[in-house]
């Protein structure tokens, strides 16, 4: 097999965050590693930290495209054999028109496949194992490209489900999430003030930072606090919060040094998005809390199974009234107990770093690699 070219679609920015970019960096990582020629489409607004991990890698960052038209000619001109499809936004007729391109396609879903139609499908959610879907062999074939005086919309286009990759144990983790992970799990370790860390995202487009810092300042409990705030706006609200006796809290930029915060910290906040993963495979003990709708069934699994704590969701958390302040209580009571408890904070790291083991990646490549191998050998 030649080298193979692989294109991955997807954008952040200081509303849309940066969960998507990540997960594809992590796949870009890995494809890079197997020899393959790397580059992103679209869009990385006001990010300099992100654009810099994309050109340490080597990995050029091309505009756009947006319309399934723009897919396939984006495709097509820079010779591409393989796009990953990871966004919320573009038109889910796009994986169809690729695929009736002849260009292999992933669509990176989080529960909802939105009516696309590509080769393979990965969710990495912890609990998204379901019944495997039919093989790409199994598919009806589509008409060529040329053979589409038009390309149809997402309404038009059957269900035709792919190979699915489904669980944690496809987590999508970056090389500097994998070479920290520790050989085994945090062991239980008393502590007069823990170290905190709270993070929401490359730039907690929901505005979580503030909210969590009120309240872990509420638990009474000495600690040494560090939050990392992604916009000028957040990082002002928590200057503003006042800490308690025994209480340090310190505001700091997006780090690439995030690893290395997470593995150093007794107790992570953070928001129950793709880094749950990364807390869980560096067995991180967490509280989680809810911030958009989309997380809220696997924040359910996660705290469920004894992955993290749950503090709940965050329009709860800041809604006014009796109904605010009891949430806030709850998931101060919540942080107390794990702050105070050693045990419950190492029960809590087990349970995580043996649920991710960092090889999730690997999988999906090698999944990614057979399919495209089996389709040149139909050819």
């Amino acid at each position: 097999m030649s080298t193979l070219r692989v294109g991955l679609r997807c954008d952040a920015g200081p509303q849309r965050g940066v969960g998507h970019l990540v997960r594809c960096l992590a796949l870009a990582e890995e494809f890079l590693a197997r020899g393959a020629h790397v580059a992103v489409f679209g869009t990385v607004e006001r990010l300099p930290w992100a654009t810099a991990e994309l050109a340490s890698r080597g990995i050029p960052l091309h505009p756009g495209p947006d319309s399934p038209a723009e897919l396939v000619e984006a495709a097509h001109r820079h010779e591409l054999d393989v796009v990953v499809l990871d966004s919320y936004e573009l038109d889910p007729a796009g994986a169809g028109a690729l695929r009736a391109a002849g260009v292999f396609t992933l669509a990176v879903i989080d529960g909802d496949s939105r009516g696309q139609v590509a080769d393979l499908y990965l969710d990495q959610n912890f609990g998204a194992e379901l019944p495997e879907l039919p093989s790409a062999a199994e598919l009806p074939e589509l008409p060529s490209a040329a053979e589409l005086p038009e390309l149809p919309s997402a309404a038009e286009l059957p269900e035709l489900p792919g190979r699915l990759l489904a669980g944690s144990g496809y987590a999508l983790l970056r090389d500097s999430v994998i070479t920290a992970r520790p050989a085994v799990p945090p062991p239980a370790t008393t502590v007069s003030r823990p170290r905190v860390l709270a993070f929401f995202g490359g730039t907690d487009a929901v505005g979580a930072a503030p909210v969590l810092t009120r309240v872990l300042v509420a638990t009474g409990h000495p600690m040494d606090l560090t939050v990392i705030v992604g916009r000028p706006e957040i990082e002002a609200e928590v200057e503003d919060v006042t800490p308690g006796r025994g209480q340090i809290i310190r505001p700091i930029p997006p780090t690439s040094a995030l690893p290395k915060l997470i593995t150093e910290a007794d107790l992570v906040v953070s928001a129950a998005g793709t880094s749950t993963w990364e807390l869980c495979c560096l067995g991180a003990p967490a509280a989680l809390v809810c911030v958009v709708d989309n997380q809220r069934e696997s924040y359910g699994r996660v705290v469920q199974h004894g992955l993290a704590a749950g503090l709940g969701e965050l329009p709860e958390l800041t809604a006014a009234g009796v109904a605010g302040r009891a949430t806030r209580a709850a998931a101060a009571r919540t942080l107390h107990g794990l702050l105070s408890s050693p045990q419950r904070r190492a029960t809590l790291a087990a349970q995580a770093w043996s649920t991710v083991d960092g090889q999730g990646r690997a999988r999906v490549v090698d999944a990614v690699f057979e399919a495209v191998r089996a389709a040149a050998v139909t050819d």
